[in-house]
């Protein structure tokens, strides 16, 4: 069973900073792309942000962009989302995903985080 290990969120105000972190535990994994979508209380899942492990290419929602920024830790297999400038409506429940191939079942699959919550207060 593949386990994601998330760190990161919590309550900050407005115009702050949070970091959030996220990747495979264990053993080793091929990894595709790890991203992150968000949902607020009473409104649908949307995309966040996404990076290609190969090529490091990235994709934002317009909501996000020049705000946050996904970068990668080939070394530690490990996205983090760094999100600047902050607004109260960027609070929702964070939730990382994470393509990957395991090699011991032979299989590629998106997994998926637990969830972390992040509050930005007018």
């Amino acid at each position: 069973q593949v386990q994601l290990v998330e760190s990161g969120g919590g309550l900050v105000q407005a115009g702050g900073s949070l970091r959030l972190s996220c990747g495979p535990s264990g053993r080793t994994f091929s990894t595709y792309s790890i991203g992150w979508v968000r949902q607020a209380p009473g409104k649908e899942r949307e995309f966040v942000a996404t990076i290609n492990w190969a090529h490091g290419s990235t994709r934002y929602a317009d909501s996000v962009k020049g705000r946050f920024t996904i970068s990668r830790d080939s070394a530690t297999n490990t996205a983090y989302l760094q999100m600047n400038s902050l607004k109260p409506e960027d609070t929702a429940a964070y939730y990382c995903n994470v393509d990957l191939y395991d090699p011991a079942r032979e299989f590629r699959g998106t997994y998926w985080g637990q969830g972390t919550q992040v509050t930005v207060s007018s």
